[in-house]
């Protein structure tokens, strides 16, 4: 009986206000493990398809991003008979953040109990290593689930979340269809850059550089604090010749992109793949207009094309 209830839809709104759908579509809300922190998702699927075993696509947010920021991409999804399962980074939104012990000196507990200590939860910081290691857990919880076909398995990724879900897909051979758009595929640093970040690295190894409080959101800037020494070792780009993957992407880029060199991420991630692929650039518009209007339905129509022909 507990089984039974436990997979009945809950109403998403009462436990994450924002998660809000039309009445056609459907969430039940599920909590599961990240390197022992507990994150927040949701299962998305209309009523009429509601319990069906369908093919399935995670959806991976960008800078910043929370869940319900895409919840219009998971209701075309899933209205395209798909399973979506959305979801919060660690520290974002309702997941629970990183412990980290105050004392440092404190000796270790060796005999595997529960230990009393005071922590600080670590939370709102963009570190796409960790962020990767995040969808690795979405994707070993989702298949386990009875709404989703571990065989047609799909990731859609945004801006840095784009590049997220092709580090994702290039360690985890069950994904068989990506859909990027206005990804960063390679966040390396030279120079000055370099010798900062290695700085940053250096002084938080030594405990002088705390992780910063969550900050207020200032409209037209990116939010949250960047781990910026794991950015230089977040390049997808350069992992694709190492891990070579035969799963079918889609690559949508913004032709006046202000943030990214379309020319060294999306065309050079084209380039280098060597399973099915396709690259469009969307004329005229900059980063943000593809959460907007016609570029919007553009991207929504591209993907649900893309998914259709390779997982169905």
């Amino acid at each position: 009986m507990l089984v039974a209830l436990a997979l009945l839809p809950l109403p998403a709104r009462a436990s994450y206000p924002e998660y809000r759908l039309p009445d056609d579509v459907v969430a039940r809300r599920v909590t599961f493990l990240s390197e022992g922190t507990p994150l927040v998702g949701h299962l998305v699927q209309t009523k009429a398809r509601l319990g069906q075993r369908l093919p399935t696509v995670i959806l991976c947010q960008g800078t910043g991003g929370l869940q319900h920021y895409h919840l219009a991409q998971a209701v075309t999804f899933a209205r395209a008979g798909y399973t979506v399962m959305t979801f919060d980074y660690r520290g974002w939104g309702e997941s629970r953040g990183r412990l980290m012990p105050v004392d440092r000196t404190a000796p270790p507990r060796r005999d595997g109990q529960p230990a009393a200590v005071q922590a600080i939860e670590v939370r709102e910081t963009v570190d796409p290593v960790e962020q990767t290691l995040d969808v690795l857990a979405v994707i070993a919880f989702a298949v386990g689930e009875p709404e989703v076909d571990a065989s047609r398995l799909g990731l859609w990724g945004t801006s840095l979340g784009a590049g997220i879900a092709v580090s994702a897909m290039l360690l985890d051979m069950r994904v068989k269809a990506v859909v990027a758009q206005v990804g960063a595929y390679d966040l390396r640093r030279g120079g000055a850059g370099l010798d900062e970040d290695r700085a940053q690295a250096t002084k938080r190894a030594h405990g002088d550089r705390p992780y910063p409080p969550p900050q207020p959101r200032i409209a037209g800037q990116l939010h949250g604090h960047m781990i910026r020494e794991h950015y230089q070792i977040f390049a997808p780009i350069e992992e694709l010749g190492r891990r070579p993957h035969p799963a079918a992407m889609l690559i949508i880029d913004a032709a006046n992109d202000e943030l990214i060199d379309i020319r060294q991420h999306g065309q050079r991630l084209y380039e280098r793949l060597t399973g099915p692929k396709q690259r469009v650039v969307l004329p005229g518009i900059r980063h943000y207009d593809i959460y907007r209007g016609e570029p919007l339905e553009q991207a929504r129509k591209l993907a649900v094309d893309w998914y259709d022909a390779q997982l169905k």
